[in-house]
C-alpha cells in the first residue's frame, strides 16, 4: 500500500509539475492582457496633444487593485520575472508568441474605470446661504421691517430678504429683491454696485459685441442714472436719458488770445510757475476757497505781492490757466484730461469743493472701458474723488467675472489696504462685498480670491444678519478646502450670531475631524429643540448608522423631498446591495421634478452599470447641456471623453435621424431626451443658433433658467442675420423682466424680416397680460401671421396651442378646438391639455377627462397631465390623480390647496391648516400663504392669518387678493365686530 501510495504521490507531483508552467502562462497572460488593456484604455483617454508628452512607459507592476494588495518596487517585480525564465518559466516573448484568449472585459468596465459610488463617498453640501428656523415668520418680519422703514432703510432691508430668499433658487425672485433694492437706494455708491449686480445676473458680459456700459434703456440699470445723487423711487423703471439726443455744451469758449486780452486788462495778480506767468483776477480766484480767500485777501504775505510763486504747488502752466478760466466761468471749458487731473489735484490743495466736483464729473464721464478705470482710479482715490471711483467701480463690476483675477482689480477689492482706500471715499460697503463674494464664490468656491473677498465682507458687516452670512459663508469655502478647524471657528461665530443653521457647519467640521458623536450630538440637541426639519434629519444621518441612518433619510423625506441626497444615498445604498434596477427606480423619484448635474450623473453610472448605454448616453448629454464642463467620476473624467466612449456602443445618428428623434421625444413630452438629442446635433453644428434656442425652451421647461438664459446667450452670439439676433436678444430681456423692450426688439426684428419667431416673442410678450377683447384680437393676428412664416412643426405645434387658448379666453371654443386638433395631427402633444378645457367648457366632462388620460400615457412628464385631470372628475378620481401628481412632482402647490379646500369644506379646519403647513415649510408658496391666511382668518386666529399675508406680500407685495385680504385682517384685528 506505501508503494502504490508513494507512486501515484510521485506521478501526482509529475502532473503538477507539468501543469505549473501553464498555469503560471495562463495567470501571467491575464495580467500582460490587463495591463494591455489599462494602457490602450488610458491612451483613449489622453488628448492627441497630451499623447506627445508620454515619454516612457514604466516597468509593470502586477498590484491587484480590485482587492487592494500591492506588491514591491518594480525593480524587485523584473528580478523576479527573469528569475521565473530561468526556472523554465514562459518569458514575455513566448508568451505573446502563443494564441491566447483574451480575456473577456466587458464594457462596463471599461466605461466605470473608478468603479461605481460607494455610499460612503455622498456627503449633502452645507449650503451657502442663510437659512431660517422660522422661515415664514423670518418673512413676515421682513415685511414689516419695510412697511416701518425709512427710505434710507428699505434698500438694505431688501437686500436682507435676498439673502433670505437665496436658498429658493428662484431667479426671478431673487432678480425682484434687487430691483427693489436698486429702487430704493439712496446713495451713489449703492446705485452703481445693485445696477452691476442686476447686469451680472443677465450676463450681458457674455453677449459678444456688447459694452460694460451698454444700457437697456432704464433709470433701474443706466451707467449714466446710477451715478447721479438723490433718492426717487418712482423715477427708477423709467425710462432713462441714454437715446436721447446730448444736449448741446452750454460751456462758454474761449480762445487763447481772448483770454490773454482779459488777462492784461483785468489780471491783478499774477502767478508764476517756473518762467511761465499765468494773469489773474485776485477776487475771483479768492472766491474759490476759504485758504485761497485767506492766503490772496487775509494776513498772508501772498496778500500784498502782485508776483506769487506757483512753482511748487505741482500745477503747470495750461493747469493754472484752467483754474483762471473756472473762477471766470465757473465751469471746466475745453480742459485736456490731463488739465483736469492737475485741476483736481489743486482743488484738494486748496479746498475748492466746486472745482473739484466740476473735475470729479468730468472725469467720472470719461470712464468708458475697463483699462481707463483701471489707471484713473488710482488718481481717483489719491485725490478722493467720490463719483470718478463710482465711475470706475461701476466699469470694474459691470465686467464681471472676466477681470475679478486681474491683479490690478485684485489690488482694489481684495486686500485689507485696498478695502480701507475705499473706505475713505466711501466706497467700501457690505453690499459691495457681499456681490463680488457672490460671483467669486460662483466661479471658483475655493480659490484665495473667493477668501480674500469674504474677509473683507466679514470685516464689512456691521448687523447680526450681515455677520451671520458672511461669517457662514466663510466657513463653507473653509470646509470646502478642507481646512476644518477654521472652518469649525466661523460656524460657531455664525451661530454665536444668530443662525441656527451654521451649527450644521460644526457637526461637518467635527465630524471631518473624527469626531463622529459629537456631532451627532450637536445635530440631535437641534431636532430636540426647535420644530424639526428636513435638513437637520438628513445631516444627522451622516453620523447614524445602519437602519436608523436610513430612517433618518426617510424622515429628511417626509419633511423636504426636495432634497436630493436621500434619494442619492438610498440608490447608492440599493446599488450596492446589486438591486440596480431598484437604484434607478429611487433616483428617477428627484429626477423626474428637479433636474440636477449630480443626479444625473448618478443615474448614468447605474445605466452603464445596466449595460444600457442608449440612456446612460441621454444623460450624460442632458448632464453637459446644464454643465459643459463637467467632470464626470468625481472630477476624474471630462464628460466629453464619457460621451465619445459610449459613441462605441449605441447606434449613430444622421442628422436627419436626429431630427426625427427630437420630433419624437417632444411629441412624448420627455425633456431630458429632447435635450440629449439637441446636445447631440450641436457637437455637429455648434453654430446653429436655433438648436441653442430650442435648448433653452427645455431647460426653461425644466425650471434650469440659468442653464436656459446660458444656451439663449448663445443663441444670440451665434446668430447668422440681425433679425434674428434681435429676437434671441428679445427673449433675455423678456425672461429678465423686461417686457416692453423685448417689444420692442421684437418690433424691430419685423420691420427688417418677417419671422416666425419675431412674431411669436412679439405674441407672447403682449398675452404676458390681461387681454381686453381688441388686445386679444390683435394677438390672434400676430400668432396667424407667426403661422404664415417658414419654421418646423415644434414651433408651430407651440404657436397653434397658444392661439387655441387666447381663442378660449375670447369664448372662441370651435376655432380653438380646431388650433388644438391642428397642433396634435403635428404631434404637439401638450395640446390634448388645450383641447381637454374646449370640452370642459362645452360640459363634457367625461371627454375631457379622457382627452387628458390620452397625454398621461404619451408624456414621460406626467406630473401636470395627472393635475389638470384631477379637475374632471369627482372628489374620490381627483385626489387619486392629485395623490399621482405630487407623488411625480411635489413641488407642484395644486394638489395641496386642493387637499386642504376639501378639508376645510368638511370642516377640520386644523387638518387644513397642517396640510398647507407640511408644504410651505419646503415651498413656501405665494398662492398657499395666501389661502393659509383666509383659513386663518376664517378660524379667528387674526394674529397667524396677518403673519401669512405678511411672509406673502414679502414674495410679491404688489399681489392684489393677498393686499385685500391684508387689509381687511388688519381691520377686524382692531375691531372684532367689522
Amino acid at each position: 500500500m506505501s508503494t502504490s501510495t508513494d507512486n501515484e504521490g510521485g506521478q501526482s507531483q509529475q502532473q503538477q509539475q507539468q501543469q505549473q508552467p501553464n498555469l503560471a502562462k495562463s495567470r501571467f497572460v491575464n495580467l500582460i492582457r490587463q495591463y494591455s488593456l489599462q494602457v490602450s484604455n488610458t491612451m483613449r483617454g489622453l488628448k492627441l496633444k497630451d499623447r506627445s508628452k508620454i515619454t516612457q512607459v514604466h516597468a509593470f507592476n502586477p498590484s491587484d487593485t480590485s482587492t487592494g494588495t500591492t506588491t514591491t518596487s518594480s525593480a524587485a517585480t523584473t528580478t523576479k520575472v527573469a528569475h521565473q525564465g530561468q526556472a523554465g518559466y514562459p518569458t514575455i516573448s513566448s508568451v505573446l508568441s502563443n494564441s491566447v484568449d483574451p480575456i473577456s472585459v466587458t464594457p462596463a468596465e471599461v466605461l466605470l474605470p473608478y468603479g461605481l459610488p460607494a455610499t460612503d463617498s455622498l456627503q449633502p453640501p452645507i449650503d451657502p446661504f442663510l437659512k431660517s428656523i422660522d422661515f415664514v415668520e423670518s418673512l413676515a418680519e421682513l415685511y414689516r421691517r419695510v412697511e416701518k422703514g425709512s427710505y434710507f432703510d428699505k434698500s438694505l432691508i431688501y437686500l436682507e430678504q435676498y439673502c433670505l430668499l437665496s436658498g429658493l433658487g428662484d431667479p426671478k425672485l431673487l432678480r425682484r429683491c434687487l430691483q427693489s433694492a436698486r429702487q430704493h437706494a439712496v446713495d451713489v455708491h449703492s446705485k452703481v454696485v445693485l445696477s452691476a449686480w442686476l447686469r451680472y445676473e443677465r450676463r450681458e458680459d457674455e453677449l459678444v459685441g456688447t459694452s460694460a456700459l451698454d444700457c437697456i434703456g432704464r433709470n433701474l440699470e443706466c451707467p449714466k442714472a446710477a451715478l447721479a445723487h438723490g433718492y426717487d423711487p418712482n423715477s427708477v423703471f423709467d425710462h432713462c436719458k441714454c437715446f436721447q439726443t446730448a444736449n448741446e455744451s452750454s460751456e462758454v469758449g474761449i480762445s487763447t488770445e481772448e483770454e490773454l486780452t482779459i488777462s492784461e486788462e483785468d489780471g491783478n495778480v499774477c502767478f508764476c510757475i517756473g518762467d511761465e506767468e499765468v494773469y489773474c483776477s485776485r477776487g475771483k480766484i479768492a472766491a474759490l476757497s476759504c485758504p485761497l480767500k485767506a492766503m490772496l485777501c487775509g494776513d498772508f504775505s501772498e496778500s500784498e505781492k502782485d508776483r506769487i510763486d506757483f512753482s511748487h504747488v505741482g500745477i503747470s502752466r495750461d493747469g493754472m490757466r484752467a483754474v483762471k478760466f473756472f473762477s471766470q466761468y465757473g465751469s471746466l471749458g475745453s480742459s485736456s484730461p490731463n488739465v483736469v487731473l492737475e485741476l483736481l489735484c489743486f482743488a484738494n490743495r486748496f479746498c475748492c469743493e466746486q472745482m473739484k466736483c466740476a473735475c470729479d464729473n468730468y472725469l467720472a464721464s470719461l470712464v468708458s472701458d475697463i483699462d481707463e478705470a483701471l489707471v484713473l482710479i488710482d488718481y481717483a482715490l489719491e485725490e478722493r474723488a467720490n463719483i470718478l471711483v463710482a465711475s470706475c467701480l461701476q466699469v470694474l463690476l459691470r465686467e464681471l467675472p472676466g477681470y475679478l483675477y486681474n491683479s490690478k482689480v485684485m489690488n482694489v477689492f481684495c486686500s485689507y489696504e485696498g478695502k480701507e482706500r475705499l473706505t475713505v471715499v466711501g466706497h467700501a460697503s457690505f453690499l459691495l462685498y457681499y456681490f463680488l463674494s457672490e460671483v467669486a464664490m460662483e466661479d471658483n468656491m475655493t480659490s484665495n480670491v473667493t477668501i480674500m473677498l469674504l474677509e473683507r465682507l466679514r470685516e464689512c458687516a456691521t448687523e447680526r444678519w450681515q455677520k451671520a452670512l458672511a461669517l457662514h459663508r466663510l466657513g463653507c469655502v473653509l470646509l470646502d478646502r478642507k481646512e476644518y478647524k477654521d472652518a469649525q471657528s466661523c460656524f460657531e461665530a455664525a451661530a454665536e450670531a444668530g443662525h441656527v443653521y451654521s451649527i450644521a457647519g460644526v457637526a461637518r467640521s467635527k465630524f471631518k475631524q473624527g469626531q463622529r458623536f459629537m456631532a451627532y450630538e450637536l445635530i440631535s440637541s437641534l431636532i430636540s429643540t426647535y420644530k424639526p426639519a428636513g435638513w437637520m434629519y438628513q445631516e444627522r444621518s451622516l453620523y447614524n448608522l445602519g437602519n436608523k441612518k436610513i430612517a433618518d433619510l426617510n424622515d429628511a423625506t417626509n419633511l423636504d423631498p426636495t432634497l436630493s441626497f436621500p434619494y442619492k444615498y438610498r440608490a447608492v445604498a440599493k446599488l450596492e446591495e446589486n438591486h440596480i434596477e431598484a437604484a434607478i427606480s429611487e433616483i428617477n423619484r428627484i429626477a423626474g421634478f428637479k433636474v440636477s448635474s449630480d443626479c444625473l450623473e448618478l443615474r448614468a453610472w447605474f445605466l452603464i452599470a445596466l449595460e444600457d448605454y442608449e440612456s446612460a448616453m441621454r444623460d450624460i448629454r442632458a448632464l453637459l447641456t446644464l454643465e459643459p464642463n463637467y467632470l464626470m467620476f468625481q472630477g476624474k473624467m471630462r464628460g466629453e471623453h464619457l460621451v465619445e466612449l459610449l459613441n462605441q456602443h449605441v447606434q449613430q445618428w444622421s442628422p436627419a435621424d436626429c431630427w426625427m428623434q427630437l420630433y419624437d421625444r417632444w411629441s412624448s413630452v420627455d425633456d431630458i431626451g429632447s435635450l440629449a438629442v439637441i446636445q447631440q446635433m450641436l457637437i455637429n453644428d455648434p453654430g446653429k443658433s436655433v438648436l441653442r434656442f430650442r435648448q433653452s425652451l427645455l431647460l426653461l421647461r425644466l425650471n434650469c433658467q440659468k442653464a436656459a438664459m446660458r444656451s439663449l446667450r448663445l443663441a444670440r452670439n451665434h446668430s447668422g442675420s440681425k433679425y434674428e439676433r434681435l429676437v434671441y436678444e428679445g427673449w433675455i430681456l423678456y425672461d429678465t423682466g423686461h417686457r416692453e423692450e423685448a417689444l420692442s426688439k421684437a418690433e424691430e426684428s419685423i420691420s427688417i424680416q418677417r419671422s416666425f419667431e419675431a412674431f411669436f416673442l412679439k405674441a407672447y410678450a403682449l398675452a404676458d397680460s390681461t387681454l381686453d377683447p381688441e388686445a386679444a384680437s390683435y394677438v390672434v393676428q400676430l400668432l396667424e401671421e407667426a403661422l404664415r412664416c417658414p419654421s418646423d412643426g415644434l414651433r408651430k405645434g407651440q404657436a397653434l396651442n397658444n392661439l387655441g387658448s387666447i381663442y378660449v379666453d375670447c369664448g372662441k371654443l370651435e376655432l380653438a378646438a380646431d388650433c388644438y386638433v391642428s397642433a396634435l395631427k403635428i404631434k404637439h402633444t401638450r395640446a390634448h391639455q388645450g383641447l381637454a378645457r374646449v370640452y370642459h367648457l362645452k360640459n363634457d366632462r367625461r371627454a375631457a377627462y379622457d382627452e387628458m388620460a390620452k397625454l398621461i400615457d404619451k408624456a414621460q412628464n406626467k406630473a401636470s397631465a395627472y393635475e389638470k385631470r384631477s379637475e374632471y372628475c369627482d372628489r374620490d378620481l381627483a385626489n387619486n390623480d392629485l395623490s399621482m401628481a405630487s407623488q411625480f412632482d411635489p413641488l407642484r402647490t395644486y394638489p395641496y390647496r386642493y387637499r386642504a379646500a376639501v378639508l376645510m369644506d368638511d370642516q377640520r379646519e386644523n387638518e387644513a391648516v397642517e396640510e398647507l403647513t407640511r408644504a410651505i415649510a419646503f415651498k413656501p408658496d405665494l398662492q398657499m400663504l395666501n389661502l393659509r391666511a383666509a383659513f386663518h382668518e376664517s378660524m379667528g386666529d387674526f394674529s397667524s392669518a396677518l403673519r401669512d399675508c405678511q411672509a406673502a406680500l414679502c414674495l410679491d407685495q404688489n399681489h392684489k387678493d393677498t393686499l385685500d385680504l391684508y387689509n381687511r385682517t388688519q381691520t377686524q384685528a382692531i375691531d372684532p365686530r367689522t
